[in-house]
């Protein structure tokens, strides 16, 4: 029981207590006592503080507060810039958002709560995060993986994946089908390089042999460095000729994960949740015409992840009888900057990443991002909208 709740309990009681008789007094005091815990002579010694306490003195109890609204309200701004991170995420990116919305004029807080926030530490960070997060139901997604005959051909790795350079990544599909598999509709994807964590999302119409090899030629021409290696499952859109003979003509390794083992392909599994199913959730997309659209989503949400989202990287996960125990590294950093601190990367590359890293704006481009979500969304609707009215006059 709260302090608070004890204290509206004595409230509740206090005007009959002092107004009761002795042994009224003490039927009072024996019930208090049961429900609170409290000592008899607690509980008469509150009472008695409560009588003589001054209605119109204002109570000043406990540390002054230090981290007034105002500073609240600079962390809820770079929260919600930062697409509403964890703590440990988040304090590591708190710098650099409050430099860039400065920049471009976009900070309105004043100089003390700005420098309350950069001085934060990560436990405070994290205690006021979890404040704003809000509950949300978790939904499983279905899966759309086969197995084809010319994995016999395509090795199976399963790593060392720590020393390998920049430009060896992991390949997934993200189904957006909602409920059913039936019919057709887009598939994403999704591309997560293991040594920085660098995300490149594509979206396509189906997953088709001829489709998975455009997305892959796009994902090959957005990264920053030379595609050397690509991972992806045992699904059908990857596990085909037509993609391995193009990987074949563009010199990148092709290697697949054990079928039935997720673990095999664990970076980009990890990642998407956080790259396709925070921003576009579970629902069915099943319009052609949406495609461009999703695309144009996906080139702006790549520049935010990559450049202003920070990535913590499990250390170790050591099993312990039925339980694993994982430890993260200490700071978590974003996919630029590791970028930028990996020796494999060319200085030309680097330079290219900070020239324009220079031009972004973090807050812009989330506000991109929910423009362009918003719009698929609503696309999304009236096409089911056009759909179910043309289905009742049709029954009609």
């Amino acid at each position: 029981m709260t302090m608070a709740t004890k204290n509206e309990i004595f409230q509740k009681f206090l005007a009959r207590y002092l107004r009761a008789d002795r042994a009224r007094k003490g039927e009072i005091l024996d019930h208090v006592t049961a429900v609170t815990g409290m000592h008899r002579k607690a509980a008469i010694r509150r009472f008695r503080a409560l009588q003589m306490r001054d209605p119109l003195r204002q109570v000043r109890r406990g540390q002054r507060t230090y981290y007034t609204p105002d500073v609240t309200a600079a962390l809820r701004d770079i929260w919600d810039a930062a697409n509403e991170p964890c703590g440990e995420l988040l304090h590591p990116l708190i710098a650099e958002y409050v430099s860039v919305l400065k920049r471009d004029g976009m900070w309105h807080h004043s100089d003390e709560a700005t420098g309350k926030l950069l001085a934060m530490s990560e436990r405070t960070v994290k205690r006021r995060a979890l404040v704003f997060e809000k509950m949300r139901g978790v939904r499983r997604g279905l899966s759309a993986t086969k197995p084809s005959a010319l994995k016999s051909i395509i090795p199976i790795f399963k790593g060392p994946w720590r020393n390998l350079p920049p430009g060896h990544g992991q390949l997934d599909t993200v189904a957006h089908c909602g409920d059913t598999l039936l019919g057709d509709f887009i598939y994403t994807v999704n591309y997560t390089d293991a040594a920085t964590y660098w995300v490149i999302p594509r979206a396509q119409w189906n997953k088709g042999q001829e489709a998975t090899v455009v997305s892959m030629k796009e994902i090959k021409t957005h990264l920053p460095v030379r595609w050397c290696g690509a991972h992806p499952d045992t699904g059908s859109e990857f596990i085909n000729w037509v993609a391995k003979k193009w990987c074949d003509a563009e010199g990148i390794d092709l290697s697949r994960s054990e079928p039935g083992k997720k673990n095999d392909n664990m970076y980009v599994e990890e990642r998407n949740g956080h790259v396709v199913r925070k921003y576009l959730g579970y629902e069915r997309l099943d319009t052609l015409t949406t495609v461009p659209l999703v695309n144009e989503l996906y080139d702006v949400l790549a520049l935010y992840l990559n450049h202003f989202q920070s990535v913590r990287r499990t250390v170790s996960n050591v099993r312990i009888g039925a339980r694993y125990k994982r430890t993260y590294e200490k700071h978590p950093r974003t996919p630029y900057a590791r970028m930028l601190a990996h020796k494999e990367v060319s200085e030309e590359v680097k330079t290219r990443l900070r020239v324009e890293h220079e031009t972004l704006n973090p807050l812009l481009l989330k506000r991109q991002i929910d423009t362009l979500t918003a719009q698929i969304m609503k696309k999304q609707r009236d096409y089911r909208n056009r759909n179910s009215t043309a289905g009742r006059k049709v029954s009609r």
